[in-house]
């Protein structure tokens, strides 16, 4: 399957099919800055998939807005960005996904950090999701990951 897209950077004529995808997909619509971008990309060049690096002010790094567009899911795609993006990154390289998601990640080798190895940002962001996410999410809980080599 690997052979029916392509992995490329993100350019500014991609900037609103990147929104329009994480819109889609309904995960967060913030801080979407298309340089920051990998995508895959299905041979006829539509937007299949999306991932970024996106920086903090307090220089962590996290892996955000990894979206599948319904009908590309499960042919490896994510699996794909995350590999890719992991191999050009700096570490350590956080990430935020529900409970749900954790096994996906630690093929990676990210590992979900305690509440103590937050930094101030994360925690705010932890604090605040999982009191949101108990209306939405049936005992989902968001987790805060890290991969540090």
């Amino acid at each position: 399957m690997a052979d029916d897209f392509l992995l490329r950077p993100a350019t500014a004529d991609d900037a609103a099919d990147i929104k329009a995808l994480i819109r889609l997909v309904r995960i967060n619509p913030m801080a979407l800055d298309w340089r920051r971008f990998l995508l895959a990309s299905s041979a006829d060049g539509r937007l299949a998939a999306c991932v970024q690096v996106k920086p903090h002010a307090d220089e962590t790094l996290e892996l955000a807005s990894l979206a599948v567009r319904p009908a590309w899911r499960g042919r490896g795609l994510a699996r794909r960005l995350v590999e890719q993006l992991l191999s050009q990154s700096p570490r350590p390289i956080h990430l935020t996904c529900r409970s749900g998601l954790e096994s996906f990640y630690q093929k990676f080798g990210f590992r979900t950090l305690a509440a103590d190895e937050l930094t101030p940002y994360f925690r705010r962001l932890q604090k605040l999701a999982n009191k949101m996410m108990r209306f939405f999410r049936d005992g989902e809980t968001l987790l805060v990951m890290r991969l540090d080599e």
